[in-house]
């Protein structure tokens, strides 16, 4: 699984963007209603920050900031590093070690195609098993 690329890897599904024009409250409930994590911030279709519920807590709720009238610019992680859809997933670990964070934007041809997650770790077997499980139940 390490040795994947990317792009095999990558929540596609959960793949959320957002303007810096946006506010946190929107922002969490777009979260929200995918049950994610993080969201990737583009501005004219350019990744210009990611932000995630690290952000809201640290960034936001702890400083005493208005979530209603917070526009993303503000409280977003900018400058964001970002990853090669053809660089592995075990490249992309240690990355997310190394700098202590848990999401990475997947870039293709310079634009946002998704984004990895340390949890992504889990994901292929869990799914796999969770198939096996559900073929086993409907055979019985």
């Amino acid at each position: 699984m390490f040795d994947l690329p990317l792009k095999s890897v990558m929540e596609r599904k959960k793949f959320l963007t957002a303007s810096p024009d946006k506010t946190v409250t929107q922002a969490a409930r777009l979260m929200a209603s995918k049950n994610t994590g993080a969201l990737l911030v583009l501005e004219d279709d350019q990744l210009v920050g990611i932000f995630t519920e690290r952000d809201m807590v640290f960034r936001v709720i702890a400083k005493g900031l208005d979530p209603k009238n917070t526009p993303l610019r503000e409280v977003m992680t900018p400058d964001v590093k970002s990853l090669d859809a053809s660089q592995t997933y075990g490249h992309a670990l240690v990355i997310m070690q190394e700098n202590g964070f848990r999401h990475v934007p997947v870039i293709e041809h310079g634009h946002a195609v998704g984004i990895i997650s340390s949890r992504n770790a889990m994901d292929p077997d869990l799914d796999e098993f969770i198939t096996d499980e559900r073929r086993r139940v409907h055979y019985q």
